[in-house]
């Protein structure tokens, strides 16, 4: 096994990262900013770098500042968490070529899955299901107008280069289309330094339904499951849960089948994500990303399935055996995890300040995964996540209920926060009986 871990983010999933090692007995590595340096993760590691000042790209996305963190502290890994690095396939080939182990999938699959017009090929060429759309990007307007005629009205006008929600905009009829092109275009060269425009048919009702998978050491690729992730505003996500209420064991066999598919089809290593979206009217499912990385919502299933998938990434990048059998996989009982912001709870806009009060909730099924404490500041400078509620339970009905007392017991006061829309959803009749879709948040508001 690794023995020395240097974990390239921070907040939850560094201090997530870090609790597996340490059970492991790996000498965990922290690194941090100006802005993070009384923050949780910062005290647990067994050694902790200052790489820069509160701006990311000076810090949390330095490659040589956290090269230079792992060869000063004998680090013999590196794990990336989610965002910043962590899907930078130049950053996995740099960690590679200076001697040290990548904890994530090779550079050749982050690069195959990063550009989705060339995912969506790759994955369309190897049986898995994906929507009408461009198999080459929109050159310009003009082409995008007419691939959209094509298509047929509603579209998504999407950055090839894009993720997390980012870089996306929908249009009902050509002028739409036109405002919507030249504004996803320059979002997409700004962001990510990429103007390439690819256009997919919109579905109005759809399910955002995705698929954990594992590629491990010898080769093969297996999947842990669904997760349901339907509940989002601006087209990220606010709630995960596993299994999904939508889905059947027909569904089930199919939607497994063809991320197994998707993995295999790019020599897959570790862990990662297939995203799909789910039509509930006729059951059909199309591919819409590949996540080369560990997702934010990976506590559901490793409740569902009774493993830890950082454990089971370090096995992989090892070379190990995984710790369980791939052949006898079975999930059992529930989970949802209630993403909690630093934001407004009706409008999601962020509310950063310092954490005055901070007590979570505690008891059977209730797990907190937070990268803040009381005394701690939330500055602006990162991303709003406060802290991951994770609840567990032998049926959806406990977890929910669950989830509704922990909601109530988990004090934050300091920054705005969104446990009140939590406690709204948790009695909304959509939710209750599993039929919400991506639009359910707009239908609250």
């Amino acid at each position: 096994m690794i023995e020395s871990l240097l974990v390239a983010n921070r907040g939850e999933i560094a201090r997530r990262v870090i609790r597996t090692a340490k059970r492991l007995g790996i000498r965990a590595i922290a690194v941090y900013s100006e802005a993070d340096a009384d923050l949780p993760f910062v005290a647990e590691a067994d050694e902790a770098v200052l790489i820069g000042p509160p701006n990311p790209a000076q810090s949390y996305r330095n490659v040589e500042a956290i090269l230079a963190a792992a060869k000063s502290t004998g680090a013999q890994a590196i794990h990336p968490g989610y965002g910043f690095l962590s899907e930078n396939a130049e950053f996995a080939r740099t960690v590679e070529a200076s001697g040290l182990i990548w904890v994530g999938p090779g550079a050749d699959a982050i690069t195959a899955m990063g550009d989705k017009i060339n995912a969506r090929n790759l994955m369309a060429a190897a049986g898995v299901p994906v929507a009408p759309g461009t198999t080459d990007p929109a050159a310009d307007l003009d082409a995008a107008v007419a691939a959209a005629a094509e298509i047929g009205y509603p579209v998504m006008v999407k950055a090839a280069a894009g993720g997390g929600g980012m870089g996306m905009g929908v249009a009902v009829d050509e002028a739409a289309l036109r405002i919507e092109y030249d504004k996803v275009r320059a979002f997409a060269e700004r962001m990510f330094g990429d103007g390439s425009v690819l256009i997919e048919r919109y579905f109005p009702r759809v399910r955002h339904v995705e698929v954990q998978i594992l590629g491990l050491a010898d080769g093969r690729v297996v999947a842990l499951g669904e997760r349901e992730c339907s509940v989002q505003r601006r087209n990220q996500k606010l709630v995960e849960e596993s299994p999904s209420p939508a889905v059947s064991p027909e569904l089930r066999a199919r939607l497994l089948a063809a991320a197994v598919r998707a993995g295999e089809a790019v020599g897959y290593r570790n862990a990662g994500t297939v995203e799909c979206l789910l039509d509930p009217t006729t059951n059909e499912f199309f591919f819409l990303e590949m996540n080369t990385r560990l997702q934010v919502e990976h506590p559901v299933t490793e409740y569902v399935y009774g493993i830890d998938l950082v454990e089971e990434q370090l096995r992989v990048a090892a070379g190990l055996a995984p710790t369980f059998d791939p052949d006898a996989l079975a999930p059992s009982g529930h989970a949802i995890e209630l993403r909690i912001n630093a934001e407004d709870p009706k409008r999601f806009l962020p509310g950063p300040g310092v954490v005055r009060t901070w007590v979570e909730p505690t008891g059977a099924g209730v797990r907190v995964d937070s990268g803040y404490t009381e005394g701690n500041t939330v500055t602006p400078f990162y991303d709003s996540l406060l802290a991951k509620l994770i609840l567990s339970g032998d049926t959806r009905e406990q977890a929910i209920e669950r989830a509704k007392a922990a909601v109530a017991e988990f004090q934050i006061e300091g920054p705005k926060n969104n446990l009140p829309f939590f406690a709204e959803l948790l009695e909304n009749d959509e939710f209750l009986d599993g039929t919400y879709d991506t639009g359910i948040v707009s239908r609250m508001r």
